[in-house]
């Protein structure tokens, strides 16, 4: 933990708030031991349609709905089938640049954002396309470009794009948002000297996997100084699991009751699955795994057992209810204002995370926070403004 005093890096957001968000289960995996694949708990549109709907009558601000070439549900798709179930929550979407022509995407995204009246936030991932290793090079060019697209679809009359991936001179009516003030919020994740650069120059919320609290405050510091050279701030979100029971014991116990069943063999296939799994972030998990102690555990609270058996967030908070919000208002003290939970399995975690915790802290939506949820019915090509 840090030895001197906390202070909070440069953010974007001064107020000490935070966006509590819940995790979906749209690329698998949920289940009641690590590594073992739990057919009740599938991924399928009723399972990850209940996780949306559990987290908004639970009072859960956003809820990241993810992507991978795995076996459950397209992110899009189950987007714009949830969305008029809802009226709460946002939808954290997670978009893999490349994949879609980025003029449709940002057309896409604001149909859906309309859908939501404003409740969409946007997760940009730079991951390889399903099935191609990429230069990095080539991975944070296309992100880029396709950032400053989405941008001047969404705040400008055109799109004028001359880029060494995208060329494109055309009118932006097509892909006007909901939102104003900049359109969806970015949250941008990515542990390389690439991502940092990206993230710092285009995006509007930097989301970190579990580290040490040291690891996690020198990265902030780091990408609050790289926005700050673009005249830039931005803020920091960080995505983790948790398991909050009523005692510490009593949550370490179910930690062991989680691994109780874990196959190391089975673990590192299901792992090896996503496209984030060879990722800087991942590797730095992995590393820091092996200075745990025998529980797993690499400081107070922080366990790293969960990263045997997944990829992307690798640890978990453990603890009693006073312990957890504790360590949050220490990272929230650092300059963090937004956490994505999940717990397994998920809608049980989602129960006692919202039961013991969620009501003890300064939860917030961003684009409500931000200004970017007009107070009335804005004036679009998809609401009132006068067709051309």
């Amino acid at each position: 933990m840090l030895s001197t005093p906390i202070s909070s890096v440069a953010v974007r957001t001064p107020q000490r708030v935070a966006e509590i968000s819940w995790f979906d289960d749209l690329c698998g995996g949920d289940t009641q031991y690590l590594s073992v694949l739990d057919g009740s708990y599938r991924s399928s549109w009723a399972h990850c349609r209940d996780i949306v709907l559990k987290s908004e009558e639970l009072g859960y601000s956003n809820i990241l709905l993810p992507t991978s070439y795995t076996v459950g549900q397209d992110v899009m798709t189950f987007a714009a089938g949830i969305a008029p179930q809802t009226s709460r929550i946002n939808l954290l979407t997670a978009i893999r640049t490349g994949e879609i022509h980025p003029p449709m995407l940002a057309r896409a995204l604001a149909s859906l954002d309309h859908m939501l009246e404003g409740r969409l936030t946007i997760n940009i991932i730079n991951s390889d396309l399903p099935g191609l290793r990429e230069v990095p090079e080539l991975r944070y060019q296309r992100c880029a470009e396709t950032i400053e697209i989405l941008r001047q679809a969404w705040t400008q009359e055109r799109i004028v794009h001359k880029g060494e991936l995208y060329q494109f001179d055309m009118p932006a009516d097509p892909a006007k948002p909901y939102q104003q003030n900049g359109g969806p919020l970015l949250y941008f994740g990515g542990t390389s000297e690439g991502a940092r650069a990206v993230c710092a120059q285009y995006c509007d919320m930097f989301l970190m996997w579990p580290e040490t609290e040291e690891m996690l405050y020198d990265t902030m510091q780091d990408l609050s100084a790289r926005a700050a050279a673009h005249g830039r701030q931005i803020d920091f979100g960080l995505r983790i699991h948790v398991i909050v029971r009523e005692t510490e014991d009593e949550a370490r116990a179910y930690a062991k009751k989680l691994m109780s069943k874990f196959d190391p063999v089975k673990g590192a296939e299901i792992k090896s699955r996503a496209q984030d799994s060879w990722s800087l972030g991942v590797h730095r998990q992995n590393q820091l795994r092996e200075h745990a102690d025998m529980e797993g555990f690499v400081e107070p609270l922080l366990w790293t057992d969960i990263g045997k058996a997944r990829s992307g967030a690798g640890g978990a908070l453990v603890g009693n209810p006073d312990q957890i919000v504790e360590k949050l208002n220490r990272y929230m003290d650092m300059g963090f204002r937004a956490f994505i939970f999940s717990g397994y399995p998920l809608l049980g975690e989602a129960d006692y995370f919202a039961r013991y915790v969620l009501p003890r802290l300064p939860n917030v939506s961003m684009p409500h926070f931000q200004g970017r949820i007009p107070r009335e019915t804005p004036v679009t090509p998809l609401t009132t403004a006068p067709l051309r």
